[in-house]
């Protein structure tokens, strides 16, 4: 048995702890923050297999410098001279091309395909009761230009063995009879499922604690003891704790304590924004509003309309003009929904790290012996969170992993 720290409770985090303590190691887990906020309590809340794109996809580049002059576009990189964020852009740019997609998406999907399962089997075995359908993913196209693309892109995805089907303006009135769309058609992925966020991390953070994994919220990291290649303890305003493994899983913050172990994790953080309405919204599959990239969820007692990719370094402020774009996309898709400004003004933000190529980084790196890193999933940390959470309970415990690492390697060079 070893005594784990993990740094980071989000849903990284708590997957991690989760398989570690399964696995009989002693587990602590220390987040800067309450641990009730952030990218694992505002996002679409998918479990997505039909995410098998990279977002380093060849031309998204080059939509991105054209967005940058648009604050209210789907994609807002925000141009600042800093050292990280260039290396960053530039591997990034390197990572938009066909080949890379190719390699990537066996990796994706593996990852994802896996979590699903996982989710199914904590469920059942914890007894949990947090709110999760299986109803598929709808791509809905406002545009005959997009929906050519998405039929591209779901005939890719059957070859991968996914089900998925183009579906007609009258088979979308069948499986949605209650709302109303203003679209051109739609690809629909019946191969997804979804889940309402923060009742999942509540009842996981309730287990955890119930099994003896120890809490410490509200202490934030500040230094690090190593020796001969080791973290000997992590050092808080607080107190020093000591352990034997440690686990990175500090989502955007992570690239920060990783230079002080002389690691370059190229990591920028790419702020989502979601607006939850309790209105009649009449719908019951989960979508995505292709053209504006706006994730739509029917939660347990509301719809959340999610949204936007803006990589303008670590800040929680709102930018009232991404806010709107999602509220426009929603009434533009849905004709007969309009977000209330209350609605609007209860907007909120998490930040999700993104790693140049789109893959997340898991694994050890060979700067520290006694170090996992567990971070970089971007937009997929909640399709990815239990798979990953048991790979790196396999690295600890010295077990062979259920998924080839390599593609996720933290020292793989881009």
């Amino acid at each position: 048995m070893k005594h784990c720290i993990i740094i980071g409770g989000g849903i990284i985090g708590l997957c991690s702890a989760y398989y570690l303590q399964k696995e009989g190691h002693q587990v602590t887990i220390i987040d800067q923050s309450n641990m009730d906020a952030g990218a694992s309590y505002v996002n679409a809340g998918y479990l997505s297999p039909s995410h098998l794109v990279p977002l380093s996809a060849p031309g998204v580049m080059k939509k991105g410098l054209k967005w940058m002059l648009n604050p209210a576009s789907p994609l807002y990189i925000k141009p600042r001279l800093d050292s990280d964020f260039i290396k960053w852009t530039l591997a990034f740019n390197k990572s938009c091309h066909a080949n890379h997609v190719k390699k990537a998406i066996p990796a994706i999907k593996g990852i994802t395909l896996l979590s699903q399962d996982l989710y199914d089997d904590i469920k059942r075995e914890e007894n949990f009761s947090f709110h999760y359908e299986k109803k598929g993913l709808l791509m809905l196209c406002q545009t005959e230009k997009l929906l050519e693309e998405e039929i591209e892109t779901a005939h890719l995805a059957k070859r991968e063995g996914l089900d998925v089907n183009e579906i007609s303006h009258e088979e979308l009135k069948e499986l949605e009879p209650h709302a109303t769309f203003n679209v051109k058609g739609a690809t629909y992925y019946k191969c997804d499922s979804h889940t309402t966020p923060h009742e999942f991390m509540t009842e996981m953070k309730a287990h955890l604690k119930a099994v003896g994994v120890q809490f410490f919220s509200n202490e934030k990291v500040e230094d690090l003891v190593v020796n001969n290649g080791k973290i000997e303890a992590v050092i808080t305003k607080n107190q020093t704790l000591k352990a034997d493994e440690f686990v990175l899983a500090a989502g955007s913050w992570s690239s920060i304590l990783g230079k002080k172990l002389g690691l370059k994790l190229l990591l920028q953080a790419g702020k989502g924004y979601r607006i939850n309405t309790t209105q009649d919204t009449g719908i019951s599959i989960p979508s995505i509003l292709a053209e504006a990239k706006v994730a739509v969820t029917p939660m347990n007692g509301f719809t959340r309309f999610a949204g936007t990719m803006e990589i303008a370094g670590i800040n929680d402020k709102i930018n009232k003009i991404r806010v709107e774009a999602i509220a426009r996309a929603a009434t533009s898709f849905y004709p007969e929904v309009e977000l209330t400004q209350e609605e609007k003004n209860q907007a909120a933000s998490g930040l999700r790290p993104v790693s140049p190529d789109g893959l997340p980084f898991i694994g050890k790196s060979s700067k520290c012996k006694n170090l996992t890193i567990a971070t970089g999933h971007a937009m997929m940390g909640w399709s990815m969170g239990p798979a990953t959470g048991k790979l790196v309970s396999e690295v600890i415990s010295d077990k062979k992993p259920i998924l080839d690492l390599n593609p996720f390697h933290p020292d793989r060079t881009f």
